[in-house]
């Protein structure tokens, strides 16, 4: 069995080597969630303000000394 510290090596390792896909899964996503939301009984101004909320979202990247200190607190 491995031990925390290599449990969180690896995370972090995981985590690291997604960052580059991760803004373009987010950007992708947007889109999507507009659609999804539009589909909902909600009016059609609340459905406008929606979508530009989510088009003027920007993208913030994990960091992985984050995660391993949250991971590690969280799991201990």
């Amino acid at each position: 069995m491995k031990s925390l510290d290599q449990m969180i090596e690896t995370g972090q390792r995981k985590l690291q080597a997604k960052i580059s896909t991760l803004k373009t899964a987010y950007d992708n996503a947007k889109e999507r969630a507009i659609t999804g939301y539009n589909e909902t009984p909600f009016n059609a101004t609340m459905k406008a303000n929606f979508a530009t909320m989510v088009r003027a979202a920007t993208y913030v990247p994990p960091d992985p000394a984050k995660w391993a200190r949250n991971f590690r607190a969280k799991v201990s």
